[in-house]
């Protein structure tokens, strides 16, 4: 597995993306590392009189917004004018997610709204995506979930929590399987059979959704319009 960027890399993206907000925006707020310094930019801006809502994509950006200032509101209530988020790993326009495993309250938030940007460093772009798949499922679901997998070519791992007994829990209360598919050359194809897979929440490939990647790196951010 790939190696995090640098923090002036991720830095430089998330600041990249936080610069495309505009006054009365609503915007989705990603999960991860490099989202954060996007999260903490706007919350400066906010700071400095501008006037926007946010809607966290988990447990993590909801406590990262309010620490920064941003009002927030829930999906449910605003419809989202623009999201910022990180991959896992980019290829063109589709991405590996679910690293922090809230990748199912982030393809909503992303999938809802009328811009996606994807914020990242150089070492999570990629000729052809191949990063273990997160799957979402249900705790029951579990081992026949996992036997799909493996039908359909993936060996699939239960992620296990850090510092902790027992496996990792998403804040849906649900359990992830970590799926490595080698090279995945067709990622619609791939998707839709995991989607159909009972017990299933959501998986990892965002396929289609982004419009513009921001790279950062330690020179400065290369912006990739799809």
């Amino acid at each position: 597995m790939k190696q995090g960027g640098s923090d002036a890399a991720k830095r430089a993206a998330g600041e990249s993306a936080a610069e495309a907000v505009e006054d009365g925006m609503v915007v989705g707020l990603g999960t991860g590392s490099t989202t954060a310094h996007a999260i903490r930019a706007i919350g400066r801006q906010v700071d400095a009189g501008l006037d926007i809502v946010g809607v966290p994509t988990s447990f993590q950006s909801r406590e990262l917004a309010r620490e920064a200032g941003i009002p927030l509101a829930d999906l449910d209530e605003v419809s989202v004018d623009l999201a910022i988020d990180g991959a896992d790993e980019v290829a063109g326009g589709d991405l590996i997610k679910g690293g922090g495993a809230a990748h199912a309250r982030e393809k909503i938030v992303d999938a809802s709204a009328d811009r996606l940007l994807v914020v990242a460093d150089p070492t999570k772009e990629a000729e052809t995506l191949s990063h273990p798949v997160p799957v979402e499922v249900l705790s029951a679901a579990r081992t026949t979930v996992a036997e799909s997998v493996r039908e359909l070519g993936g060996e699939p791992t239960l992620r296990q929590a850090e510092r902790k007994d027992g496996p990792v829990v998403t804040d849906n209360g649900n359990l992830v399987l970590d799926c490595a598919f080698g090279d995945i050359d067709e990622p619609a194809a791939l998707g839709r059979d995991l989607a159909s897979l009972p017990g299933v929440v959501e998986h990892g490939l965002f396929v289609g959704l982004a419009d513009e990647v921001h790279v950062g790196s330690e020179e400065g951010v290369t912006v990739r319009e799809l």
